[in-house]
């Protein structure tokens, strides 16, 4: 199959391009190029990428594509807050955009990495994927109304999927230090502090990079009756942490390190959910995590000794991707409407 992977520089691109090509799939990429240059390791695409904006693609750009696993996106939060139209035009318009040139240009099968941040401040013990969807940032709002969007194109020859990605963490060659295993980690082991921006008690279903990939290669290959025009949530019922949890698991295993609550004046955090990951277990065959978050608090602290990552780094904007997009808006690389002034190399 020929897939196309958008966002394929960003953090989970890498693991997801080399998930797809060991299980035998011919990899396009595309890539607008904001974070290109935010590596902690050397990294060489094995993928011919297309530097395109999502929002300016044409059918002919995706000529010969069998499935789309859409990943590009201004990806958190915080960003969010920054300027919320920006993501509601490359998030939602850009998304839809994507969808209808995807349809147009004969591709099948459209895999959407969603985020199990839309059931917000859920009351439900675990949110399966009928709960109601309580978004309460520009990020998690985008990704609802990209979802009904893609409701409204799916037909007879053209499926969605909504893959609700638990919050990621994990080693990429384009490392994110502003995902809370990743900047837990990341504090305990430059500074000796865990250092925790909240009261602690919110609870967060965690999944690594790779169990994302492996969830969206089970869906490029599972028989259409099975995921057409459906949402599954990708993660772990035992992956389901409160954030003081975290905190002491990252204490255990990085040496000489303590818990520090920076932020607990400023009470709990809003978003607060536990997920139910029933259907995705028993509904797509061949997809099951190997991953937990002790496992990869071990992951990350090699990677971060092997890079020789510094106190310096945790505010770089190598490893914090809304401050790479500041700086690129303040040294006028992007304008108003995020887009490059000039040609961005490949």
């Amino acid at each position: 199959m020929r897939v196309l992977i958008t966002g394929l520089k960003g953090y989970i691109g890498p693991v997801m391009e080399k998930t797809l090509l060991s299980q035998g799939h011919e990899v396009a990429g595309l890539d607008t190029g904001y974070f290109t240059d935010c590596a902690m390791s050397p990294r060489t695409e094995r993928s011919a990428v297309l530097t395109k904006d999502v929002r300016d693609l044409v059918p002919a750009d995706l000529a010969g594509i069998d499935a789309v696993v859409h990943l590009a996106a201004l990806s958190n939060d915080p960003m969010g807050d920054l300027q919320p139209d920006w993501t509601y035009q490359i998030n939602l318009h850009g998304s839809l955009h994507l969808a209808k040139v995807a349809r147009d240009a004969g591709v099948k099968r459209f895999l959407f990495s969603s985020s199990c941040s839309i059931y917000g401040a859920s009351d439900q013990e675990k949110a399966t994927e009928t709960a109601p969807l309580q978004p309460l940032s520009a990020y998690a709002v985008s990704k609802v109304r990209t979802e009904e969007g893609l409701d409204k194109l799916a037909d007879g020859s053209f499926s969605p999927v909504y893959l609700r990605n638990a919050t990621a963490y994990g080693v990429s060659s384009r490392m994110r230090l502003d995902l809370v295993l990743n900047n837990l980690t990341a504090w305990a082991f430059t500074t000796g502090r865990v250092q925790i921006m909240s009261d602690g008690t919110p609870w967060r279903p965690l999944v690594h990079i790779e169990d994302i990939s492996r969830a969206f290669a089970a869906a490029l290959v599972a028989p259409r009756a099975k995921i057409h025009n459906q949402a599954f949530n990708v993660g772990s019922d035992v992956e389901n942490h409160q954030v003081k949890d975290l905190a002491e698991l990252v204490r255990e295993q990085v040496p000489n390190s303590t818990v520090y609550y920076a932020g607990g004046k400023t009470g709990p955090d809003p978003r607060n959910y536990r997920v139910d990951f029933t259907k995705i277990r028993s509904e797509l065959a061949g997809f099951k995590p190997i991953w937990t978050a002790r496992k990869g608090v071990a992951e990350l602290h090699e990677a971060f000794q092997e890079a020789g990552l510094k106190a310096s780094d945790l505010e770089s904007r190598n490893y914090i991707r809304l401050k790479q997009l500041r700086y690129l808006l303040e040294s006028g690389a992007l304008d108003e409407s995020l887009r490059w002034k000039a040609l961005v190399a490949a």
